[in-house]
């Protein structure tokens, strides 16, 4: 079997055949579980009713004499004085549980608070300490987080629910208390509560870190209790969330299981295998499973034709990808601004940046607008191919057609200038980041504090780790960047 990058063609031709486009998948993230994970903050936004069991708006009847729109302002400042409430509760129990030790009694004093506790509460608080956890509080996070978490359980008018459970679980994940975040699960069902695709998720992550991926996989697979929406059955939710951490190989023992118990593959379980072939380098088998989908029924949807021009893209086939293109359009399904950047990608990781041009214009011709995504993978690529002052003018195009560059952005720029020795202006981009509001992440500081180093500038590299750990980054991370070992 021909490599896909050799087979353009025969793409295209074995696209034709299927009747249409599949688009049940095309309203989520493909990388995404499709339900709420119980990690949005206040601040973050809220889709659906705002009223639930666990918040208590003002319901005060309107008076019919004030028009709608004061109607829907009351509301609007009703629900901001609410979050801003929480918000300020949420920071005195961090501020009592940040004192807990000998001698002070913080249960005591979360008592004393009388305070209402609320979903939103438990979240922010268990958030705020999530945020905190480096190497050295790790053990002291994990038991402040559980602490407030029975409290807050054993207030009157509130029960924990899925996603505060999750949460904790997180704590204890990041804190690597592994087997306190295995009794949790085991509460959480004897309480009543489903284990979900998000706790398979977060134990993955962690017991596949320890060598106990495939019992944790057995363990779902039997369980009566895996409540797997929205996927369409339980091995679908466990393959989709072995993706996300890139647990290939157990995707394909998954998948045989899938098999064996006679469950039948639908679209998404196909995306999620060719994926996982072609990540694999098995293209023989990439190339099966595309036609074993089109002899079962189903035609390719949104994520199979990203998946498609990726392969296309890391094999260096423009014309094969254009060619696909203008299927994509012939069969009613529009390439979005995804599908360009994930070509792009592919094709700058090849050394093909001509061709990252001509679909980048090609994008724009056809009324798709670059995002900060697409623009920091072009800039990447000049980068990698040494070509910094074209980097430069499409950094300087993004930030004046609106679009803000992150820090990978800056990250890449930051490379690129000491790369070509321009240490004064990679500095002076670190503090153009910070004024615009871009918090420089490890990766960033690490970057530029290697390159100093590399280039014998030892001062300026010390002066940017200080500046780092004023700005809040932990101390042990500075130890993984050689040469510097500080306690």
């Amino acid at each position: 079997m021909y490599s896909v990058a050799l087979r353009g063609q025969w793409l295209v031709q074995c696209f034709s055949c299927f009747p249409g486009i599949a688009r049940s998948l095309c309203a989520r993230s493909y990388f995404g579980d499709g339900v709420d994970d119980g990690f949005i903050s206040i601040d973050g936004s809220f889709n659906g009713d705002w009223k639930s069991p666990e918040i208590d708006f003002p319901n005060k009847k309107p008076d019919l004499e004030n028009n709608h729109e004061n109607h829907t302002r009351g509301n609007f400042n009703g629900r901001r004085s609410f979050f801003g409430n929480v918000r300020s509760d949420a920071e005195k129990v961090l501020e009592i549980l940040q004192q807990d030790g000998p001698g002070y009694d913080a249960k005591a004093a979360l008592d004393d608070l009388e305070i209402r506790v609320s979903g939103l509460l438990v979240r922010e608080v268990l958030l705020g300490i999530l945020r905190t956890i480096n190497c050295a509080n790790k053990s002291r996070c994990a038991k402040l987080g559980y602490k407030f978490f029975v409290w807050s359980g054993q207030q009157e008018n509130y029960r924990h629910t899925t996603n505060s459970y999750h949460l904790i679980m997180k704590i204890f994940a990041d804190a690597e208390e592994f087997k306190a975040m295995s009794r949790l699960v085991e509460e959480m069902t004897e309480n009543g509560f489903p284990t979900t695709a998000r706790t398979f998720n977060i134990l993955i992550c962690t017991c596949g870190e320890a060598g106990l991926a495939k019992r944790v996989v057995e363990r779902f697979i039997k369980s009566k209790t895996f409540n797997y929406r929205p996927f369409k059955h339980s091995y679908n939710a466990i393959l989709h969330s072995l993706l996300v951490v890139s647990q290939y190989k157990l995707i394909e023992w998954v998948y045989q299981q899938m098999l064996i118990e006679c469950h039948s593959p639908d679209i998404l379980t196909y995306n999620i295998l060719m994926f996982t072939k072609f990540r694999l380098g098995k293209l023989d088998q990439f190339h099966r499973l595309l036609d074993e989908m089109g002899r079962s029924g189903f035609s390719p949807d949104f994520h199979t034709f990203n998946i498609l021009l990726h392969v296309l893209g890391k094999g260096d086939k423009p014309l094969a990808a254009l060619n696909l293109l203008n299927h994509m359009k012939e069969v009613g399904c529009d390439p979005s601004v995804l599908h360009f950047t994930t070509l792009i990608d592919g094709l700058s990781r090849a050394g093909n940046l001509d061709a990252c041009n001509y679909f980048f214009d090609e994008m724009t011709k056809h009324g798709c607008t670059p995002d900060v995504v697409c623009y920091t993978v072009m800039i990447t690529g000049y980068i990698a191919a040494g070509e910094l002052e074209k980097a430069e003018g499409l950094f300087d195009e993004m930030i004046i057609r609106g679009q803000l560059p992150n820090v990978f952005t800056y990250n890449s720029m930051i490379r690129g200038l000491c790369m070509a020795g321009k240490f004064d202006k990679a500095c002076l981009m670190l503090k153009e980041m910070e004024f615009r509001g871009c918090n420089p992440n490890f990766l960033v500081y690490s970057t530029l504090v290697s390159n100093l180093r590399n280039a014998g500038k030892l001062s300026e590299a010390h002066e940017v780790i200080t500046h780092m750990i004023e700005k809040g980054q932990y101390i042990h991370l500075v130890s993984k960047i050689k040469g510097y070992r500080r306690c």
